[in-house]
């Protein structure tokens, strides 16, 4: 039985003639999202993941109060928190390991730091619950304006709505012609996660986030569980030695002395990612919308790649809820959303430039940046907004 037969079957079975279907491709933090906020405004959903389980990439995310109320919105908020810490304080060291600049998180705006396959899992529970189907092993690899989604064994079926959330490599955005750009940026990350110390699970300050800089290279220090510390080593990507996997720790102990012991810890299962920028012409081709990285792609200076990516999923729904005409909400939604996705993309842009620089002007830059009360706006400007489909929380 084809894809489409198969689906008709389950539309027909379940008495919901009338019922609009998506079908949405990639099950990251975006896909999922979408995929919950849909199936909670009675869509019949289905999530195609290529891979043979819901893995996630990278270690530990940070997840700020936009993001949090997208969660809490979906059903996902207690599962993904659960025995994360509240990220509380910022330090940012120079070369010297001196502390030049500090940042404390108020309580107007909540901040976690989680392991990401904890958040993934919350995710993919609520979408369940919700009544959604997630196909694992299920790639596809093509999508029409029209609504037809292919796939690599050469199925097709047709459908009311396909989100396109499979990533940077997007096959389905770029069948449709939507990029207008993808710049590889200068720097990369190696992200681990490492066991606690008894001493680290005693602390007096869980929540704290240390990033230290050595010359290029930076290692982030972030608590995001009762048992794990998440390690984000960042470097240029002509750095071939600091980007080498498995990690070249005699090269990293050099650059950082002081963190010998952290760095002895840390295991071989990282993988090396370059940062890229990612735009579209527009978010959307007919029935088919386009969100998460496949959209806009951004490096993770201030921690909001996921966070865009949940709240462009659940506003995703709530425009479709708003027009009876799905290219009328596809319009609206991308004129209400992506500004401040853009916004995002340019703070986190403009932020990851100072790994280039030297380190007198780069300290020189960040003591003036935490000083400064419109860059500090700037730059949690959307941690701070309250996602569509939130206002009631």
């Amino acid at each position: 039985m084809s894809i489409d037969n198969q689906r008709q079957k389950e539309i027909s079975q379940r008495g919901m003639v009338k019922r609009r279907t998506a079908e949405i491709v990639g099950a990251g933090f975006a896909g999922l999202a979408a995929a919950c906020a849909l199936a909670q405004r009675g869509w019949l959903v289905r999530v195609h993941e290529r891979a043979r389980e819901l893995r996630t990439t990278g270690a530990g995310i940070y997840v700020y109060e936009n993001g949090l109320r997208v969660l809490e919105a979906l059903g996902a908020y207690t599962d993904a928190v659960s025995d994360a810490p509240i990220a509380n304080m910022r330090e940012v060291r120079d070369d010297h390991n001196r502390v030049i600049s500090f940042h404390r998180w108020d309580n107007s705006a909540r901040v976690f730091s989680v392991v990401r396959q904890q958040v993934i899992n919350a995710l993919a529970s609520a979408a369940r619950r919700h009544g959604v189907q997630v196909l694992t092993d299920s790639e596809a690899v093509a999508a029409t304006p029209t609504g037809t989604l292919a796939f690599a064994d050469g199925a097709q079926t047709q459908t009311d709505l396909i989100v396109a959330a499979d990533g940077t490599n997007s096959r389905l955005r770029d069948s449709l012609g939507l990029l207008a750009r993808r710049k590889l940026l200068a720097d990369g990350a190696i992200r681990l996660l490492v066991d606690k110390t008894v001493e680290e699970r005693n602390s007096a300050e869980p929540g704290k986030t240390i990033e230290y800089w050595s010359g290029k290279r930076r290692v982030l220090y972030t608590p995001c569980s009762k048992d794990q510390i998440y390690v984000a080593l960042t470097m240029l990507d002509n750095d071939e030695v600091a980007k080498a996997v498995p990690l070249r720790k005699v090269e990293w102990k050099i650059s950082f002395p002081h963190l010998a012991d952290l760095i002895d810890r840390l295991g071989g299962d990282g993988r090396y990612d370059r940062f890229e920028l990612i735009k579209l012409k527009r978010w959307s081709s007919g029935k088919v919308a386009v969100i998460g990285d496949a959209a806009h792609a951004l490096p993770p200076n201030i921690g909001q790649g996921a966070g865009c990516g949940m709240m462009n999923g659940l506003s995703l729904a709530v425009f479709l809820d708003r027009f009876e005409d799905p290219s009328l909400a596809l319009t609206n939604w991308e004129l209400q959303e992506r500004p401040l996705t853009d916004h995002t993309q340019r703070v986190s842009y403009f932020l990851g430039l100072p790994t280039a620089w030297p380190p007198a002007v780069r300290a020189f830059f960040f003591k003036g940046s935490s000083r400064s009360k419109w860059m500090v706006r700037q730059r949690t400007m959307t941690a701070r907004h309250k996602p569509t489909g939130t206002e009631d929380l």
